[in-house]
């Protein structure tokens, strides 16, 4: 059924954002000193999915770096990362935005 893939995909997100978001953005998204938080973060909350994935996808370095005040660089996880990876993450991150 429908909404068991979509519990199923969230479930991936979530698996995927501890593995490879919670290092830097912190326990439910709630940030570090190394990354911004996604909750109440309007590009991730009210953000289109597919700029949100090339965010994750490419990463955010230099003159693209969003949030000046942390000192590391949005990883690209371009490689790293499947296509349908990266939009269950998107997903999942979406929802810790908006609690």
């Amino acid at each position: 059924s429908l909404a068991y893939a979509g519990s199923a995909l969230a479930a991936d997100g979530a698996a995927i954002f501890k593995a490879k978001c919670l290092p830097c953005h912190g326990p439910d998204g709630a940030g570090t000193a190394m990354a911004p938080a996604f909750k109440g973060n309007a590009f991730i909350k009210d953000g289109k999915l597919e700029d949100i994935m090339a965010v994750v996808t490419n990463g955010r370095a230099g003159a693209e770096k969003k949030y000046k005040q942390f000192a590391i660089a949005m990883p690209p996880q371009k490689g790293a990362m499947s296509e349908a990876d990266i939009k269950a993450v998107v997903e999942y991150g979406k929802t810790l935005a908006g609690k």
